[in-house]
């Protein structure tokens, strides 16, 4: 007879964010255009570290950061503050 748990086996992966408890489907979308020799380099650095894209790319662009001058990195990082800050815009009409 199998082996049954108290608890019930949730289906598929876990949620896998940037930081515990993040799930990556919460994340705002991104959507680029690349040569077609990025893109298949892409997938394929992907498959042999056996790690999502998106984590590659979020690597990359830490590392990019890191290699500019510290003046442009508080540039950089008061601009992403002021825009992680702000609240989507509701969708009043005009006459409110």
């Amino acid at each position: 007879m199998p082996f049954k748990s108290s608890k019930p086996r949730r289906i598929g992966r876990p949620p896998a964010g940037a930081r515990p408890g993040e799930k990556v489907k919460d994340y705002p979308q991104l959507s680029i255009r690349l040569p077609a020799e990025i893109k298949a380099k892409l997938q394929a650095l992907s498959l042999v570290s056996s790690r999502p894209q998106w984590r590659i790319i979020t690597d990359a662009i830490e590392c990019y950061l890191r290699e500019r001058s510290d003046a442009e990195q508080r540039m950089i990082a008061e601009l992403a503050g002021r825009s992680r800050g702000r609240k989507p815009r509701s969708r009043k009409s005009e006459s409110d």
